[in-house]
């Protein structure tokens, strides 16, 4: 089960790297605590493609080509426009507490995470939303019950949603209608002790978890199975698919966020893979 593969870095000195996502031959990703979005080509050559006051996390891109980006303590999906990040949609009146990961769908629709209560300060659990915000702005709640929806994919076919509940050790799956609701709950694969946090899927319908609390990644199959599994060297935030066959995985990894800001110790590593990505990461 263990992982033999050479694993190098592709990038380092950074702080928090997170929400990475494979788009126009490149690598993009949140260094989410320095509050800026980069991306790095497969020989390390990296760009800041945007900064911001707040924490960041997920991205995506609507038809149109302009990115989307998460801000975390304000609550807000941004949107790039030019060089500056403005208001996309406000999502604190649905949202409780940090928003988080998302994934955007072809039509532009974005799918957005949030923790739901201060987890490190020692507040009592509440449970979490997930929100859909439509491109013209219009935020709703799709799910209101959920343990920190996290990493997300959407599978090729367009018809299944897959989210990583960080709280709950569980990859659930639902089933997306034409208006982007999501229907027909049901657990694709609990990952017990993981906490799953950042995901990807392949062609194989696995799925890559990046776990920090452990400080291992693993191949799921549907229903639980562990195909592969690896431990990292700091801790990893997430995974990525992506290469010109995207068969590269790319692993996101840094120390804790109370020991992460200033130190610079954040790096991005990658390694080949059989199976290659597919669907919406």
């Amino acid at each position: 089960m263990a992982q033999n593969r050479r694993r190098e870095v592709l990038v380092d000195g950074l702080v928090f790297p997170e929400g990475p996502r494979w788009h126009a031959g490149r690598l993009w990703f949140s260094d989410m605590l320095a509050g800026c979005v980069m991306n790095v080509d497969l020989d390390g050559r990296a760009t800041t493609v945007a900064t911001h006051s707040d924490w960041l996390s997920g991205l995506g891109w609507l038809p149109d080509g302009r990115m989307l980006v998460v801000a975390m303590q304000s609550r807000r999906l941004l949107r790039l426009e030019g060089e500056e990040l403005v208001t996309a949609a406000e999502l604190a009146s649905l949202t409780s507490f940090l928003t988080n990961d998302m994934v955007v769908d072809e039509e532009g629709r974005a799918y957005v995470g949030e923790v739901g209560f201060d987890v490190h300060g020692g507040a009592p659990f509440k449970a979490a939303a997930l929100v859909l915000v439509t491109p013209d702005g219009e935020a709703r709640i799709v799910d209101p019950d959920l343990a920190c929806p996290n990493g997300m994919v959407i599978t090729p076919d367009r018809r299944t949603l897959i989210v990583a509940e960080s709280l709950a050790d569980r990859l659930s799956a639902y089933d997306v209608a034409e208006d982007g609701s999501l229907l027909n709950r049901r657990l694709w694969a609990a990952v017990d002790g993981l906490g799953p946090d950042g995901i990807c899927l392949d062609a194989e319908g696995c799925i890559w978890v990046a776990s920090p609390m452990q400080g291992r990644v693993q191949r799921v199959r549907e229903g639980g199975d562990v195909l592969e599994s690896f431990t990292t060297p700091i801790m990893p935030l997430a995974t990525m698919l992506g290469g010109p066959r995207r068969d590269v995985l790319f692993i996101c990894e840094a120390p804790r966020p109370d020991e992460a800001a200033g130190a610079r110790r954040g790096r991005i590593e990658f390694m080949d893979v059989a199976a290659p990505g597919v669907g919406l990461p």
